[in-house]
């Protein structure tokens, strides 16, 4: 585990070889750090110095989380888990979403982690497991947005707030289009749910508490059976975010592909 971290960060160094010694030590250091709340670094110390809602911090869990969003939606319509025509579409406008979310906070300074997921097999068993999935998944995403906007509004950075707000939105979209092929009703939420305890009829994750660090959001993942850049709790495989998003389906009918805020 040590020697993949150590590669982690040294890639982390490499790419950005260009840039100063004292830059390239704050991008190693910050990407650590992040490490270290997602526990994947044995340093209680250093997880809980970075326990917060730090900007970068949730820059980074947010890419990390759309390359694991990528692979499911791309995996999932690949085996067509959909089923019938209209789920198929709406997870392949999912897939292309997700990938395009990904290449957005990439461009504002997110840094994805790691590219290599651990997914349980029993997310792609059926095509009940997989919405269920989505569905829970895209509320921990909604959660996770709801807190980036609001901690770069309260930073006055419009920008990243605009762009949490927006991809919140899709996300909110995505949980409904879910519960809708699941036979709930997709169009129940007057306000997203943010910290609160989930009431969904129906929902996968029934009475689970939301969460206000951005760090939970992972450890949900990872109950969940995900694991990242390591194995996960329940029987899977890995997936390469790179090796799946070069056959992530597009639908021309996804449009709005860039944000508000340029």
């Amino acid at each position: 585990m040590t020697d993949g971290i150590d590669r982690l960060l040294a890639t982390v160094d490499e790419q950005h070889k260009g840039e100063s010694a004292h830059t390239r030590r704050t991008l190693v250091a910050g990407a650590a750090a992040t490490l270290g709340g997602m526990g994947l670094l044995g340093l209680p110390k250093l997880a809980h110095a970075t326990s917060g809602n730090h900007p970068q911090t949730i820059l980074n869990v947010a890419t990390t989380a759309e390359v694991l969003a990528t692979i499911v939606n791309t995996v999932g319509w690949e085996r067509k888990l959909g089923e019938d025509s209209v789920t198929q579409r709406n997870i392949k406008g999912a897939a292309r979403e997700e990938l395009i979310h990904y290449n957005v906070l990439v461009s504002v300074g997110g840094k994805a982690l790691t590219k290599r997921i651990w997914v349980p097999d029993g997310v792609f068993a059926s095509r009940y497991r997989l919405l269920r999935t989505l569905e829970a998944g895209d509320q921990i995403f909604i959660n996770a947005y709801l807190i980036g906007t609001l901690t770069y509004g309260n930073a006055g950075n419009g920008k990243l707030a605009a762009i949490a707000a927006e991809f919140m939105g899709v996300e909110a979209v995505h949980r409904a289009l879910a519960r809708q092929s699941l036979g709930q009703y997709g169009n129940d939420r007057a306000f997203m749910k943010f910290d609160q305890r989930e009431t969904a009829t129906g929902a996968a994750n029934n009475g689970a508490p939301g969460f206000t660090n951005i760090l939970d959001a992972v450890k949900q993942l990872q109950a969940a059976g995900f694991g990242f850049g390591a194995q996960g709790a329940t029987p899977g495989r890995y997936y390469d975010f790179d090796q799946v998003s070069r056959r992530t389906p597009d639908d021309p009918a996804v449009n709005t592909r860039t944000p508000s805020v340029g």
